[in-house]
This record gives structure tokens, C-alpha cells and sequence, in this order.
């Protein structure tokens, strides 16, 4: 057995042991707001609820290990003292990794993602409209558990108001564990879904993905493009040149002699059965064909 003491490992090598050790583990989709009222949107795996009386959630926004700054999120509670915690099911799990990208300050996430802001009742920051449960919150809390990268902030939430998708109720009015189908979060790029076991997402670029916002409306808005698969079109860094597309397009000629004049349904049903495979490129040399 290889053994090791905590301060015989970087910072960085103990996070990622610990993150693959504990795991899987929920995922707190935070939506806050900052003093200004821009919205913020993050994910967190540091995550769980602790109390019923009163109702208690506790997530951990920490420390960013490389150069010890903070997260918007944890600026942001400790400013307004609220936030609505969102659970993530398999329907919106690109999206939620995308917004885990770090753009810059004043950027809008749910605009990146391609996810809808819906306004709470009690509180000011927003829900996320696609998650099947939200959680308003107020925060009564934050604890600090260090000052170097890497450091927990245990920020604990009461909830004053939750929403429930009725799609998710069974007919005695309980949650339906098999409808929510919910993922959780394990190290490295993998997840687990509570009704099929382990998958891998690419972690987020390193730089900046092109986001949602950025789509063609008739990307944007289509009828057959599922949230994950807008999720996977988010994140590539910049989208295929003319020439790749052209090249691309003469490869699959033979297969799909018709693609140049299929309709925008079909060119998009045809990149939607590429992303099930992985394959972004491909799907977006399709839907710009």
C-alpha cells in the first residue's frame, strides 16, 4: 500500500487523491449575484445538506490552488448573503461544465451555457430554469478553513424555498430518483450518473470556450440540439475554417451525398448523432456546411 502524510504532497497532488478517493459527489449549481446585481453562475463538488430543521446546505467554494485567489461565487455570498443552489441532472451536464470555465468578471455564465435565468421569489440571485430542482437560500455563514490555495470556505445555506419539477414527482408527490437522474461529480474528468455509473467530460478549456451566446440563432434555438449537445458545441475554443468544413464535407460526401442541401433539421440532426459520439468538430464542420 503506498502511504503518504498531507504535507508530504503538493497542494495540487493531495486535491487530486482526495477528489478521486471521496466520490462521487453532488454538485451544487450556484447562482449568485455581485453588489451590482450582474449574475454568476458555478459549479461545486464540495457539496451536501447537513440539517432538515432547520433545512441546512453546505458547499465549499475554495481556494484556487495555482495562485490562491478566490472564486466569484464566495465574493459574491459573502457580499449579498444569498444564493440558489441548483441540482444537476444528465439533461444539463455540459452545460454546467461550461460554466465552470473562469471568464472573466462580468461575464454571464447562464448566457455561455445556454441555460435560462428564471427570477426566484425570496431571494435576488437567479435559478437555472432547466435544473429539475432549485433551492433558494439564504446564507447565515461563511467558514473560512485557511488562507492558501487550496483552502476550503464553508459556505452554509439555509433554504427558504424550494422548486420541484413536477416530471420528477411520482404520484404520492415523492421525488423519483430514476426521473431526476441526477450526476455527480468524481476526480480527474469523470462523473457518475445515478442511474448508469461513470462517464467522462473533458475538463473545460483552459482558455476560454466560445459559449452558447456566440451560436448562430438557428444553433441556438434549434429544436433538435439537445442542452448537453450545446454544452459540447460551447467549448471549443474557436470554430472550423472554411477550408477544414469544405474538406470535411468532401470526405462524407459519399455517405451523405445530400448534405450540402439537406435542411438545417437534418444537418442537425445528423452533428446531434456526432456529439453522441464525442465528436465536435465534425458536428460543427456539419452545421456550418
Amino acid at each position: 500500500m503506498t502511504s503518504f502524510e498531507p504535507k508530504e504532497l503538493s497542494t495540487g497532488k493531495l486535491h487530486g487523491y482526495l477528489l478521486s478517493a471521496v466520490a462521487p459527489r453532488p454538485i451544487a449549481f450556484a447562482s449568485t449575484i455581485d453588489a451590482n446585481g450582474a449574475p454568476n453562475l458555478s459549479p461545486f463538488s464540495f457539496f451536501n445538506v447537513f440539517s432538515a430543521n432547520p433545512p441546512i446546505l453546505i458547499f465549499s467554494p475554495a481556494r484556487r490552488v495555482r495562485d490562491n485567489t478566490t472564486k466569484h461565487t464566495l465574493e459574491n455570498v459573502e457580499i449579498t448573503k444569498e444564493v440558489v443552489i441548483n441540482v444537476v441532472n444528465y439533461d444539463l451536464v455540459h452545460q454546467m461544465s461550461l460554466s465552470s470555465t473562469e471568464y472573466p468578471t462580468g461575464v454571464n455564465e447562464f448566457e455561455k451555457a445556454g441555460l435560462t435565468m428564471l427570477p426566484s421569489d425570496l431571494v435576488k440571485p437567479f435559478r437555472v430554469a432547466e435544473s429539475p430542482i432549485q433551492l433558494e437560500c439564504r446564507v447565515n455563514n461563511v467558514v473560512k478553513l485557511g488562507t492558501e490555495g487550496g483552502a476550503g470556505n464553508l459556505v452554509i445555506c439555509e433554504v427558504v424555498k424550494l422548486h420541484i419539477d413536477n416530471d420528477v414527482l411520482n404520484e404520492d408527490n415523492i421525488i423519483d430518483q430514476e426521473k431526476l437522474d441526477l450526476v455527480a461529480r468524481a476526480g480527474g474528468s469523470y462523473y457518475s450518473r445515478a442511474r448508469n455509473g461513470f462517464f467522462e467530460i473533458p475538463k473545460p478549456l483552459t482558455t476560454l470556450g466560445i459559449g452558447v451566446d456566440s451560436f448562430p440563432e438557428e444553433i441556438k434555438n434549434s429544436m433538435v440540439l439537445t442542452g448537453n449537445d450545446l454544452g459540447m458545441l460551447g467549448n471549443v475554443e474557436q470554430l472550423p475554417t472554411q477550408e477544414a468544413i469544405k474538406t470535411f464535407i468532401a470526405e462524407i460526401s459519399e455517405r451523405y451525398p445530400n448534405i450540402v442541401d439537406a435542411s438545417t433539421r437534418e444537418k442537425h440532426k445528423l452533428a446531434h448523432n456526432y456529439l453522441s459520439f464525442g465528436d465536435i468538430q465534425s458536428a460543427w464542420k456539419i452545421l456550418l456546411s
